[in-house]
């Protein structure tokens, strides 16, 4: 009898320690901006100003937020996006970072576009410990965990985005002369470091002129004629969309014939190579990471069909030749991904946890073989690009996917 009391006894004991520690376990740790029902993000976009065209992403985010809301959420909770206009201007990108952080109270800045704005802001999210994540920027600094551990960009570096051409260059023109456009600004000047990076202390003596550019400038003409007139071979024209038009149609105009590389972020047939001409973009050589849907070779792909319906049913108004909303679309399903894997612990700390333990991981609108992977120590998510030439009428991928 005593034994059976005693066992009895333990069995009630042990139950009641198992209820008591469920409560614990099934806690729900939130950060502000974040409850039952409801994630709320920040962003700044340039949906004014000289680099307006890149505001389509802020609006694709959107839509992309809207059909996951509409499927239930992320374990249940509605993403609301607050996506800001700063004009690419960066004392409005701090203004409006502060309204959102400050008065909106949101979780985190997610994809807010351009390096000189999220420069301007990386220093207050940084002292305040809220997420600058998966930002629309190509920057050098911002794989800088020790320094920045709230900062992580999406699309790939300069580094990245100039690594492949630099190997192409030097099977296919070892002795060129090279001349570089770039904005003056991080966005250019890392472009440049990054080239120089690449084509180490002898390969940068082939660089025999460089012109820069400000964001704000009607045209870049005079810079085109004076870069023709150092006799250089090949042309590293690492401009902004609009620019990069402007370079591709005046170096045609003027009958310079170089061998022309361009930023992948000014690949766009729409907003960059049409405005060009697209006779006057034949032989153009750039990067890219993502499934262009207008290219034929993915017309029977099944995620490029749903990436279709996708814009026909949330972004009606997007322009499914535009890669900005590719890019956006690939940036937002990764957002969704890192929210999904924080589960019930959404802290500020723990996003940015689950964003740096990223494996291998493949999205349906990347390339084959291009897959994503951060740690704490390594906050570049991607660092594989595909070289690509435009015919005249669609950009032709050749080669193996590249990364550094």
């Amino acid at each position: 009898m005593f034994v059976e009391s005693s066992a009895w006894r333990c069995a009630v004991a042990l139950l009641l320690l198992a209820l008591a520690a469920t409560p614990a376990l099934a806690e729900k740790k939130y950060g502000p901006g974040v409850s039952d029902t409801e994630i709320k993000l920040g962003q700044t976009m340039p949906y004014s100003g000289p680099l307006s065209a890149f505001g389509t992403m802020g609006r694709a985010e959107a839509a992309y937020f809207e059909m996951i809301n509409q499927k239930g959420g992320v374990n249940g909770r509605k993403i609301t996006l607050l996506s800001l206009d700063d004009g690419y201007s960066p004392p409005k990108t701090i203004e409006q970072t502060r309204k959102l952080v400050e008065s909106d109270d949101v979780f985190l800045m997610f994809s807010s576009f351009g390096t000189p704005p999220n420069t301007a802001a990386m220093k207050y999210l940084n002292a305040k410990g809220v997420p600058q994540l998966l930002i629309a920027a190509t920057g050098m600094k911002w794989g800088d965990p020790k320094a920045f551990p709230w900062t992580m960009a999406f699309l790939p570096s300069q580094r990245t985005g100039t690594a492949g051409y630099v190997q192409y260059l030097r099977k296919v023109r070892p002795d060129a002369k090279i001349a570089v456009l770039y904005q003056n600004d991080d966005f250019g000047k890392d472009y440049l470091i990054a080239l120089k990076q690449h084509l180490g202390v002898e390969g940068e003596k082939a660089i025999v002129a460089t012109a820069s550019y400000e964001s704000t400038d009607p045209s870049i003409d005079s810079q085109i004629v004076t870069l023709q007139s150092s006799g250089a071979d090949t042309l590293f024209n690492l401009a902004s969309p609009k620019f990069s038009a402007q370079a591709i149609r005046k170096v045609f105009d003027v009958g310079w014939k170089p061998l022309q590389f361009i930023a992948y972020s000014a690949t766009s047939v729409s907003s960059v190579l049409r405005p060009a001409g697209l006779e006057k973009s034949i032989g153009l050589i750039s990067g890219a990471y993502v499934k262009d849907p207008t290219d034929p070779q993915w017309k029977n792909d099944a995620a490029t069909k749903e990436w279709l319906t996708f814009m026909k049913s949330y972004y009606p108004a997007g322009d499914i030749a535009d890669i900005f909303n590719v890019y956006a679309y690939v940036n937002a399903q990764l957002m969704v991904h890192v929210l999904t894997q924080c589960g019930d612990e959404l802290t500020r700390e723990n996003v940015m946890k689950q964003a740096a333990n990223l494996r291998n991981l493949e999205l349906p609108m990347l390339l084959p073989g291009v897959k994503i992977n951060t740690s704490a120590t390594d906050y570049d998510p991607i660092k594989q690009l595909q070289l690509m030439r435009f015919d005249g009428k669609e950009w032709v991928r050749f080669g193996e996917v590249v990364g550094r």
